[in-house]
């Protein structure tokens, strides 16, 4: 038997770290993560684009993800 592990924020508000929109993120006006802009630079060659600029925001460069997602038809 597994057990279960309690997290009151998770408790209270189950998701809703998930469903904060980037712009509302407490480190959302930090520089982006290596993760994110090794994910853009991909994703910007596969959808024929010229990567962004590597100056992005964790929450401008998040939503520049989502767009190509989009755009590629990924979810």
């Amino acid at each position: 038997m597994t057990q279960q592990i309690h997290n009151p924020k998770l408790d209270e508000h189950p998701g809703s770290n998930a469903e904060k929109a980037p712009e509302n993120w407490v480190s959302g006006d930090e520089p982006m993560t290596g993760a994110q802009a090794s994910y853009l630079t991909t994703l910007s060659e596969e959808a024929g684009k010229e990567p962004p600029a590597g100056d992005l925001t964790k929450a401008e460069a998040s939503k520049r993800i989502d767009a190509l997602k989009a755009e590629l038809g990924r979810d």
